[in-house]
């Protein structure tokens, strides 16, 4: 296995740059992931293709507006974006242009918020602690901005627009998108159907930017995330488990948590840090279908997927999905794969 192996052509047209006006009119696109079938839909169809008793699974994350910029004494802007709180104040941040600053640098992000670099580590990453007067994600709220993607260059109008409308639990640098494309009316119609709806959560961190830069993706570095999964959701997926019911796993991240918590044939609840890579080969356990949006090339997500499936047959439906004019990325179209 290789990683130009999960390499495909995308014209730059189809990188969708904004939103679509209303988030259920994304295409979607149905993989049999057993015979490579592919039906065309839209997202606002899916309920037509689950099942009373089925299990969905959200990710309730929400998206932190964690994209800093700040100003030395010396007025040069440097740009910040934190990644983790490692200490009290203390954030793990990805910094542009790294070389200009060094331990002790402080930089001022307005008259509310000052940060000083107190550690400088490897890939662009240094520590900053900050100081602040009041509560730091209201500070946050007023001076950052959302951390969108660099393949994104358009500005969002709206910020609510890069979270999911079920986002709760504050922590992420990077939105699950495979959640954006639901709306309330569509949970409601999901519930009535009796599809059970339960939620985890993952804090979607710098891993989402980290392309894979080595020919060997055995090699490649996987961050790890912050993940919660508690009681009640757990006697949910051990109940489905049980009566042979489908779980359907919205999303990468949700994925990637429920496979790290299943042991030995049960979910458990518990909390932690996963850096666990899914590539071609891995045995699933969690899951039986999961809803995503379409990845980059070369991406440890693109290998998750094609690990559910199979890397021809995703490879496949990608080279469909180009050909329909599919949206990529993150606020692009999606797919589902049972």
């Amino acid at each position: 296995m290789k990683t130009s192996d999960f390499d495909y052509d995308l014209p730059k047209d189809l990188i969708a740059q904004t939103p679509l006006v209303k988030r259920e009119e994304s295409k979607l696109l149905i993989l049999n992931r057993q015979t490579g079938l592919l039906v065309h839909e839209k997202f606002k169809n899916i309920i037509d293709y689950l099942e009373a008793g089925d299990v969905l699974v959200l990710n309730n994350t929400k998206v932190i507006p964690a994209r800093l910029i700040g100003e030395k004494n010396t007025k040069a802007k440097i740009e910040l974006l934190l990644i983790k709180e490692v200490a009290k104040d203390i954030w793990e941040c990805l910094v542009k242009p790294v070389k200009r600053i060094k331990v002790g640098t402080e930089l001022k992000f307005g008259e509310m918020l000052i940060g000083e670099c107190v550690a400088k580590k490897e890939e662009g990453i240094a520590l900053f602690k900050f100081k602040y007067e009041g509560v730091f994600l209201e500070v946050l709220e007023q001076l950052g901005d959302m951390p969108l993607p660099p393949y994104i260059t358009e500005k969002l109008e709206k910020k609510e627009r890069y979270q999911t409308v079920y986002a709760k639990e504050d922590g992420s640098v990077a939105a699950p998108t495979a959640g954006l494309h639901f709306t309330d009316e569509i949970i409601r119609g999901l519930k009535k159907k009796k599809v059970e709806i339960i939620t985890i959560t993952l804090h979607v961190g710098i891993g989402t930017f980290r392309p894979i830069t080595v020919e060997n993706p055995l090699e490649h570095k996987m961050h790890a995330e912050f993940y919660q999964v508690d009681d009640e959701t757990v006697r949910a997926l051990n109940l489905a488990k049980k009566n042979n019911k489908r779980i359907i796993s919205v999303g990468t991240t949700t994925t990637r948590t429920l496979e790290t918590i299943y042991n030995d044939g049960l979910f458990l609840a518990k909390s932690g840090w996963t850096d666990l890579f899914i590539y071609p080969g891995y045995r699933f356990q969690a899951i039986d279908g999961l809803l995503t949006n379409f990845h980059l090339p070369k991406s440890t997500l693109l290998m998750l997927v094609s690990a559910f499936s199979s890397r021809e047959y995703i490879l496949n439906a990608y080279q469909e999905a180009v050909s329909q004019k599919y949206r990529f990325f993150s606020f692009g179209d999606a797919m589902l794969i049972i």
